[in-house]
């Protein structure tokens, strides 16, 4: 995931964090993160992934990045035709918002190492679902993931804006 983070940032690509707001609605991005790398779980990867002050942060509060949140205005505003996600849980989280991603009529491409999953066999279903069912792309590199966001089109093409 670091990675794929670095190499967004090095391509001058909006990186773009979405995380559950544990039911903390102040919407403080910063001290939530210091707060994660100071008692939580899991700390120095937090760390790694930590957010820079120039990106946004945005609290979700369902397991899509799309629900109830500014995503889709965000990414309209900087005209974005592709997201690429990474994260956790792969089967939950990630699956959704590459499912309601491709319904908002977006590309979407799930980067299948930078993703975290507590059953291989539900993200397993899951990614096969998402990429046959919902015509997300499942990239197995980032050289895939970044090669794809140079192809025409998504495994389904969007649907016309209504």
């Amino acid at each position: 995931m670091t990675q794929a983070i670095a190499a967004a940032r090095d391509a001058d690509l909006p990186v773009i964090y979405v995380n559950d707001a544990q039911d903390d609605w102040r919407g403080d991005a910063p001290s939530f993160v210091r707060q994660a790398i100071a008692v939580g779980k899991g700390s120095d990867v937090v760390e790694a992934l930590a957010p820079r002050v120039d990106e946004r942060f945005v609290f979700k509060p369902r397991y899509s990045a799309f629900d109830h949140t500014p995503l889709e205005l965000i990414l309209a505003t900087d005209q974005v035709e592709r997201v690429l996600l990474a994260g956790a849980a792969t089967e939950g989280c990630v699956v959704q918002s590459a499912i309601d991603a491709r319904e908002l009529d977006l590309k979407a491409t799930i980067l299948r190492p930078a993703c975290a999953t507590a059953d291989e066999d539900l993200e397993r279903i899951a990614l096969a679902y998402a990429a046959e069912v919902g015509g997300v792309r499942i990239a197995t590199s980032l050289n895939e993931a970044i090669a794809q966001t140079t192809e025409d089109g998504a495994t389904q093409p969007p649907r016309p804006r209504q």
